[in-house]
């Protein structure tokens, strides 16, 4: 098992960051620099939960979101990856700092196959910084400091 941990900080208030993480709608991929609209499919939705398939045709994940407004805290579990296969997933804690809100991410991988074992024992030298880069985009401030409403 791989097991990455980096933090970020974003201009956003905890609560617009939830929005962020947790709007499947058509806005997802436009947001997501790493999510195209070909490869988003909402395959069920609760008040605090949804499953869905998002990525691109190379690298897709099939996650179920838990989140929980209170604690700020979103939890995703992988139940299948084009890249990885079935197993581990991500948390995103965040925490309000004044107007800012550090977002703690902890990304956990648990390959089965032989390439993708390979692929996890590179990811704590490559993914710190591509994953902060490709957060950098969803995770800046709204126009005009309004809240991203989420989306069905």
């Amino acid at each position: 098992m791989t097991t990455i941990r980096f933090d970020l900080r974003s201009t956003l208030g905890a609560p617009q960051l939830m929005a962020v993480l947790t709007d499947f709608g058509p806005a997802r991929a436009e947001l997501w620099p790493t999510i195209d609209a070909d490869h988003l499919e909402v395959h069920a939705r609760g008040d605090h939960w949804a499953e869905v398939t998002e990525g691109t045709a190379s690298a897709w994940e099939r996650a179920r979101y838990e989140w929980d407004d209170d604690a700020y805290r979103v939890t995703v579990s992988t139940l299948d990856s084009k890249v990885f296969g079935p197993g581990g997933g991500w948390v995103f804690q965040l925490t309000p700092e004044g107007d800012a809100t550090r977002v703690d991410v902890e990304l956990t991988r648990e390959p089965t196959a032989l390439k993708a074992r390979v692929l996890a024992l590179l990811l704590p030298l490559v993914a710190p910084r591509s994953l902060r880069k490709a957060f950098s985009v969803p995770f800046q401030a709204v126009p005009s400091g309004e809240a991203r409403a989420p989306q069905d």
